[in-house]
């Protein structure tokens, strides 16, 4: 298979437990793909004006607790 309309084709003939299966290994990747590109932008510099800001924060009392979701998922 090395075309998407192929691959779609294919996905047509899956069993749902199979498409579930595809579904599941789709959103992995998708994560371990975003997490390769944060840890290359944070390699690179990219994000270190995020810090700066933190700490700009921390320095002035205006830094805000994370929500609770964010907490959770850490």
């Amino acid at each position: 298979m090395s075309t998407v309309t192929e691959i779609q084709e294919a996905i047509v003939n899956l069993t749902s437990t199979e498409r579930e299966e595809l579904l599941r290994w789709l959103e992995h990747f998708e994560e371990d793909d975003w997490d390769r590109q944060i840890s290359a932008d944070a390699a690179s510099g990219k994000l270190d004006f995020l810090v700066k800001e933190a700490a700009n924060a921390k320095r002035y009392g205006t830094l805000k607790p994370l929500p609770r979701e964010v907490k959770d998922n850490t």
